[in-house]
């Protein structure tokens, strides 16, 4: 995954996104509990798939709230 696919998504979009990728780390890790994943990276490239869906979040709630003050408050 790619952060410049992820800046082109709205908040819901990457909220939902978010939660696709979690669900996707948890299949993974009990994979790799039972011993049947095949490839124990996946659990590290999902985790840090997540870290960049945040970062992107963040960045664009930042964003937002630059453009209106009033929203944080």
């Amino acid at each position: 995954m790619d952060v410049k696919d992820l800046s082109g998504l709205s908040l819901e979009e990457l909220t939902e996104k978010e939660k696709q990728l979690r669900q996707e780390l948890f299949n993974f890790r009990f994979q790799l509990g039972i011993g049947r994943l095949e490839n124990p990276m996946q659990v590290r490239s999902t985790k840090r798939d997540i870290a960049r869906l945040k970062t992107v979040r963040r960045q664009l709630e930042l964003l937002q709230t630059q453009a209106d003050p009033s929203v944080g408050k």
